[in-house]
């Protein structure tokens, strides 16, 4: 997500607003099974691609989609304020504000990349670990000869839950409650997986970003279902 620290829209593709995963892409997305970083391999969940009956192939993304309802900071003095403070003095255009925005554009974009098989616009938002886990995903949907359809209703709410410093490296977690319809299709054309009911969906998104180094993207690198 672009910009000295912050997520900067621009710089990542972040102007487009999409719609998703889940991953079962995330979460989201039809067969959903969190990945997560170490101890067991990435395992996208899979974008909930949900269908919309009578609709056309592909993911549905809302042109109009609403703003997310509730953005919420860690209270002040706790540990994720003071773990992002301490980014702020590594990086001083870091702003925790500017980077729930470029994780929301990020949400929808990799929602509905990952729903589309889009690897290109995967591969730099995402850590290669994660990368793998998805292409994997999308991989094997394919040799199945499924497609998913993915609508993103709204994002309810954007709250950052964790936030740590290591060094120059910064990984913040971002919990995001979104309404989404979502549905795999199989060979013959009838839904698999899914359904085209509106489903509350909780997902708990890690993004991480060496502050030092050139490159300001911020890039998913463990997502999981809560």
């Amino acid at each position: 997500m672009g910009g000295g620290g912050g997520f900067p829209i621009d710089l990542v593709l972040f102007a487009m607003i999409a719609v998703f995963l889940v991953l079962r892409l995330r979460s989201v997305l039809g067969r959903r099974q969190g990945f997560e970083r170490p101890t067991e391999p990435v395992q996208p969940v899979e974008p909930m691609a949900r269908m919309v009956p009578g609709r056309p192939d592909g993911p549905m993304i809302d042109g109009t989609a609403q703003p997310v309802r509730q953005r919420d900071l860690p209270p002040p003095g706790s540990p994720q304020s003071l773990a992002l403070a301490r980014m702020s003095v590594v990086d001083a255009t870091f702003d925790p504000a500017r980077f729930l925005d470029g994780a929301e554009a990020a949400f929808r974009i990799i929602v509905a990349a990952f729903a589309a098989g889009e690897r290109e616009r995967l591969r730099p938002l995402l850590s290669d670990e994660t990368f793998r886990a998805f292409e994997g995903a999308i991989t094997a949907r394919e040799g199945a000869g499924e497609t998913q359809r993915t609508e993103l209703r709204s994002i309810e709410a954007a709250t950052i839950e964790a936030a740590e410093l290591r060094g120059t490296t910064a990984d913040i977690t971002v919990r995001f409650v979104s309404d989404q319809v979502n549905v795999t299709i199989g060979r013959d054309g009838l839904p698999s997986a899914g359904a085209d009911a509106v489903t509350e969906i909780t997902d708990l998104w890690s993004f991480e970003r060496n502050l030092a180094a050139p490159d300001p993207t911020w890039r998913l690198v463990a997502a999981r279902s809560a």
